[in-house]
């Protein structure tokens, strides 16, 4: 048996394991039935359940879009392959899809191939269409649609293969039909209502017909499942199928438990995996948004949550909307309306939390009123948000303790320093699909400029090297022990043998904020690693305590790395001191412990991969790193110092 199979279903409970039989049996009889689903619509009948959208200012856009560094030209669907990984060349077989393997062959990506298929550019000519009222646009969109339902019938292909595709297609498919009035063009366009009778509700009903029968459960009920019932409760709150109301209250329901099982008391995500927040948000947001307007609202409890999910977001971004980046990262969107690269959705979240909450703060660290937000909101929207004043408050540290992310920030005349500290659980559920092996890492920023950073993230399914590296222990800020992760890595997004992560003591007083904590993962090797970082704020300094305590005598390696942002310079001042810098920004120095050797590597892939950073996915760079290895013999401290000059 292969070793990744092997491995998942170690990660499997006797209930699950269970389950998964049951799936694959039912996925046969689905093959075998498929013929006898009844797709048909119906009278169309629909609900506007976003406010009226008038066409703010829009600057069109060319036929075609970057994904991960490479060009995808939409303007001519009849040669779009929608099973083809672009940057490989390489092609999904067209079959059942309980029958594909995604990870057979190492040169093609299913995450590439998914990222075109969630027809998130079809908004975009939704609104060059609005905006100019070519009819080539209508007709393209048409054909796009037309093309994509041709080339992947129900159940077959990779694009039926994971139900979180299929749902992010809906809520594609909900947002152009509200942008284009769908509803009032199809009375006057008779080309347009034969598409929706014959092509577009029908495939939209398939869709809706999946999410349901299709659910995430046990260790994959992550960020999937949530998509899932967000999805499905905006799509069937839009149409009325014959069974919307049945798939309203299943998904209301499922959204309700998953808002608070998701997260914790204080909003934080469980999955480990900071930039999914926004990704995340963005579901329960649409939900919420959709609930009022079509007078089937949510709990206090779920708004109460939102609001607690808003409020990390608030803390955990500095004062340049940087924020700490934790676990994977793969660029993903709930929902896009303009391929705006300098747009930052953490921002746009906090302007939709404005308006709901009517909340200073938010407003004060938000994008403004966006094109995302007149979406949501309309016109009434922006009356509120421009009704709130700004917020003059001065931020100061936040510990969040129960969840092991501890935010140190000192802000004074205009100026910010912020450090975040990494002690929390590996990720959520037996598999942890998405956390990496960060335990006691730290990234720092300087007014607003990145300094020690997160390696990011890089890749999924292909180069498993790259991909083992980027989610290891090396890759981070953190202490490595004999050459090992801090947890057993048992494929892609599998992780096996979790650490368990502890806070010993912290404090927070107006000269003083510290945090102890320590983690298991190394137990196994005989040894503790406990990182203790203390921000002097009169002096601006940080001070990291590193203590390898060894329980068993024999020697042990230690791998001791730093990473710093490729913008900066780095330059090496003496033997156990470094100085980053860069322009106009105040410099950083860094002192190391007299006991340690340090390097300063870049790029480096022998004897080892070290010293490489992705900014986002698919892409890579090198990256200085600052590198101490030694080995000891018994319990050793190690003391490190960081000034901001």
């Amino acid at each position: 048996m292969d070793n990744w199979y092997l491995n998942r279903l170690m990660s499997m409970s006797v209930g699950e394991i269970y389950y998964r039989i049951q799936q694959l049996i039912k996925g046969h009889l689905q093959e075998k039935t498929v013929k006898n689903i009844d797709f048909t619509s119906g009278e169309i009948i629909s609900n506007r359940i976003f406010p009226e959208f008038k066409m703010p200012k829009f600057s069109s856009h060319p036929y075609s879009l970057n994904l991960f560094g490479i060009d995808f030209n939409y303007s001519k669907p009849k040669e779009i392959n929608w099973l083809e990984d672009i940057k490989s060349g390489e092609v999904f077989k067209l079959c059942f899809n309980r029958k594909i393997n995604i990870r057979e062959n190492p040169n093609l990506s299913a995450k590439l191939v998914w990222e075109i298929n969630r027809l998130q550019f079809l908004p975009v000519i939704c609104m060059n269409y609005k905006t100019k009222k070519n009819r080539s646009d209508l007709d393209l969109f048409i054909q796009l649609n037309k093309s994509w339902s041709d080339q992947n019938p129900y159940l077959m292909g990779i694009n039926w293969y994971s139900n979180i595709e299929v749902n992010l297609r809906l809520i594609t498919w909900v947002i152009c039909w509200e942008i284009l009035d769908a509803d009032k063009l199809l009375f006057e366009d008779i080309i347009f209502k034969e598409f929706i009778i014959n092509d577009w509700l029908p495939l939209i009903k398939m869709h809706c017909i999946y999410s349901y029968n299709n659910p995430s459960k046990y260790s994959s009920a992550n960020n999937h499942l949530i998509s899932e019932y967000a999805g499905l409760f905006i799509a069937s709150s839009k149409w009325e199928f014959k069974e919307s109301k049945k798939w309203i209250r299943y998904s209301h329901n499922g959204l309700e438990n998953e808002i608070t099982k998701q997260h914790s008391k204080e909003g934080v995500n469980k999955e480990e995996a900071a930039e999914y927040i926004q990704f995340i948000t963005d579901f329960f947001l649409l939900a919420y948004v959709v609930g009022e307007i079509t007078a089937n609202p949510f709990s206090d409890q779920y708004k109460q949550q939102l609001y607690k999910i808003l409020c990390y977001i608030y803390d955990f971004l500095d004062c340049n909307g940087n924020f700490a980046k934790y676990g994977d990262e793969d660029d993903g969107k709930c929902f896009v309306l303009d391929y705006d690269e300098e747009f930052n959705n953490f921002k746009s979240l906090l302007t939709s939390g404005a308006i709901i909450f009517n909340n200073p703060e938010f407003k004060s660290k938000s994008n403004g009123f966006d094109l995302k937000n007149h979406f949501l909101f309309g016109d009434a929207g922006k009356l509120i948000f421009e009704s709130i004043s700004y917020s003059d408050k001065i931020e100061s540290s936040k510990f969040y303790t129960n969840e092991g992310h501890f935010i140190f920030r000192k802000k004074d005349n205009g100026k910010e320093i912020y450090l975040h500290f990494d002690a929390a659980p590996l990720g959520f559920l037996s598999i942890a699909a998405h956390g990496h092996a960060d335990a006691l890492s730290f990234i720092l920023t300087v007014d607003g400029l990145p300094v020690f950073i997160d390696s990011g993230t890089y890749t999924y399914h292909t180069e498993p090297e790259w991909r083992r590296y980027f989610i290891g222990t090396l890759a981070h800020n953190s202490i490595r022990i004999n050459q090992k992760d801090q947890a057993v890595n048992g494929g892609p997004t599998l992780w096996l043998n979790h650490y368990k992560t502890s806070i010993i003591d912290q404090e927070l007083s107006n000269d003083t904020d510290r945090v102890i904590a320590c983690h298991n993962g190394y137990l196994r090797e005989g040894a503790q690693h406990i990182r203790e970082i203390s921000f002097f704020k009169l002096r601006n300094e940080f001070q990291i305590v590193d203590t390898i305590v060894v329980r068993k005598k024999r020697k042990i390696q230690i791998e001791i790395p730093f990473h710093i942002n490729p913008e900066v310079t780095v330059v090496q001042s003496s033997t156990h001191s470094f100085v980053i810098f860069k322009d106009l920004f105040r410099k950083t120095e860094f002192y190391i412990d007299e006991k340690l050797h340090p390097e300063l590597l870049n790029g480096q892939t022998k004897p080892q991969i070290l010293g490489w950073y992705s900014k986002s996915f698919l892409k890579k760079e090198p990256v200085n790193v600052i590198y101490c290895k030694t080995e000891i013999e018994c319990s050793t401290t190690f003391k490190f110092l960081i000034k901001i000059i």
